[in-house]
């Protein structure tokens, strides 16, 4: 007769949730700033038109910035509680 597998236990796991969200959000990083890169061009005629007075695409640049915050701040504080690091605490 078999046994059953084990199921893994928080101290049995090899990788940890936070470290799989670090990863998750890193990647999501990484690939903002390659579609940054591949459609930089795009942006800066976007960019120029608002400056001739093409006030529609204003918020453009505006989301933009706040989608690379929130993703890059959600890797940042994951990589660091993976590794353990936190913030002191009074």
């Amino acid at each position: 007769m078999t046994k059953p597998a084990d199921k893994p236990t928080p101290e049995r796991r090899i990788i940890s949730t936070t470290t799989h969200f670090a990863i998750l959000y890193g990647v999501l990083s990484l690939e903002l700033f390659r579609l940054l890169y591949v459609y930089n061009d795009e942006i800066r005629h976007m960019a120029e038109a608002t400056s001739r007075g093409d006030k529609t695409l204003f918020f453009v640049p505006i989301i933009i910035a706040l989608v690379f915050s929130l993703v890059h701040g959600a890797f940042t504080g994951y990589f660091w509680e993976a590794l353990g690091i936190s913030a002191k605490k009074k």
